[in-house]
């Protein structure tokens, strides 16, 4: 027994999960340095949607978030969160351009990186990983955590062996439908613990209402961490709130020994700015409460929410349940993918066209199809001669590793972009978001141009004419 570890998270995934990742700097810069006093194993404040987030809706440079925050937060590790291959964007990258983002990762002040593949396909993790060992960084390999027939606990501690014999410095079950039950929790942190020898951290969500319970079952089974958020932006869709979580184990050999009024002056500070999001319809009281098709059709709440987007602009919206009882069959056709970004979005879209046309496979996305040729990886399970034949017919399906049929890009992204870069790391926000960087680079340089011209008129106005 030992001292349970924790990973705050109210700077990336709370917000991402609650309010669409909308969280500003400017929101965080003011309690940086008190969380950084608390004591917590690492802060997760990068990665994930917060990359694309800052570019699109808040007219942030995500660089400039990451620096501002490492300057505040002097003791506390800096955690980020990578789709391997993908990076942060939602198809795979050359390895040049994952090797560079890396770096730059690491450079600009990430101390931990949690990698992770959507089919769990430790090929598409191994250049991420690589260039982070070499760059003297925490590398946390992660299992995403799925149910199907074919997912069992030997599974997940076979593919956990393969992930610390390729260097990783911890592991991570990162349950992100909130599917972990208690009792399954126990066994599988347990196996794990027998098997591996580094450090076992676990990450869920509140969206099935089962996180809380079976994260008291894990740190039972050994774990060494729990991924935790403040409670103005815990619950629901986001993980289970920390002070709880801290106020659970204390006087225990658990104790995390984190100081309760400490955690108490900083969820005050965030009670206001969880108000404005509610009171400007960003924070939904959906996302707080328990939704139990979760685990009817083990179907992220994000899933959930995009599939009712979709079928809302098709005037579809009373196709809902039929489409969730569809989206079982597509995964089991397609292999039983873990439903993550991307696949969530591959399997949730094919499912919506199989309901609107009235029969399976006659409208296919080509994102199903190159999932089907193994552009994405390779799935759990091979998908059958009979689904490949309908999906792509005659095409031929790689075997190897996607991104070795991907030419190097980064000079010819660097030629294209000349005229707007201000910093090496441009050219990386360009590769991964191509229009919207763009436009976040004209924004930039018509923000500066207004600066400029201010400066300008105020000295004019200093000397009289």
């Amino acid at each position: 027994m030992s001292k349970v570890k924790i990973t705050e998270t109210i700077f990336r995934d709370a917000h991402q999960s609650l309010i669409a990742t909308r969280m500003t700097t400017d929101e965080m810069l003011p309690i940086a340095e008190k969380i950084d006093s608390v004591g917590f194993n690492s802060v997760e404040m990068w990665g994930g949607a917060t990359f694309d987030s800052c570019l699109r809706f808040l007219n942030e440079d995500p660089w400039e978030r990451l620096r501002k925050i490492k300057s505040k937060m002097k003791n506390t590790p800096l955690q980020m969160l990578l789709r391997g291959q993908n990076i942060l964007g939602y198809k795979h990258y050359s390895d040049d351009v994952v090797e560079e983002f890396v770096k730059k990762s690491i450079y600009n002040g990430i101390d931990i990186i949690r990698v992770f593949d959507a089919l769990n396909d430790v090929r598409n993790l191994e250049k991420a990983m690589d260039t982070a060992i070499k760059e003297g960084a925490h590398v946390q390999a992660a299992i995403c955590y799925t149910i199907s027939p074919v997912h069992t606990i030997e599974v997940f501690v076979k593919l956990a062996k393969e992930m610390e014999s390729m260097g990783a410095n911890s592991i991570c079950i990162k349950d992100m439908s909130g599917l972990l039950t208690p009792y399954y929790t126990y066994d599988l942190v347990k196996a794990l613990k027998k098997t591996v020898k580094v450090p076992i951290q676990l990450h869920s969500h509140c969206t099935s209402g089962l996180a809380p319970m079976a994260y008291i079952k894990a740190v039972e089974a050994g774990v060494d961490v729990v991924d935790t958020s403040l409670s103005p932006f815990g619950s629901g869709t986001a993980q289970p709130p920390t002070e709880p979580f801290v106020a659970t184990l204390e006087g225990t050999p658990y104790d995390t020994g984190l100081d309760m009024m400490l955690l108490n002056d900083i969820a005050e500070y965030y009670k206001p700015i969880k108000e404005k999001y509610i009171a400007n319809g960003m924070l939904n009281s959906k996302v707080l409460s328990v939704d139990i098709n979760t685990l009817v059709y083990q179907v992220p709440g994000g899933m959930l929410s995009n599939l009712v987007s979709q079928l809302q602009m098709q005037n579809a919206l009373d196709k809902y349940d039929e489409v969730l009882k569809e989206i079982p069959k597509v995964r089991k056709d397609l292999g039983y993918p873990p439903l993550v970004t991307p696949t969530s979005q591959i399997v949730g879209t094919q499912a919506v066209m199989n309901v609107l046309s009235g029969e399976k496979y006659k409208m296919i996305p080509t994102e199903v199809k190159n999932y089907v040729k193994g552009l994405y990886g390779r799935p759990t399970v091979p998908i059958s001669e009979e689904i490949t034949q309908k999906i792509i017919g005659d095409e031929k399906v790689i075997k190897h590793r996607p991104a070795d049929d991907i030419p190097p890009q980064l000079e010819q992204l660097k030629s294209e972009i000349k005229r707007y870069m201000e910093q090496d790391e441009d050219v990386l926000s360009y590769a991964l978001f191509p229009p919207v960087a763009l436009k976040y680079f004209e924004y930039r340089q018509s923000e500066r141009y207004k600066i400029d011209s201010t400066l300008v008129n105020h000295e004019d106005m200093t000397y009289p004419v």
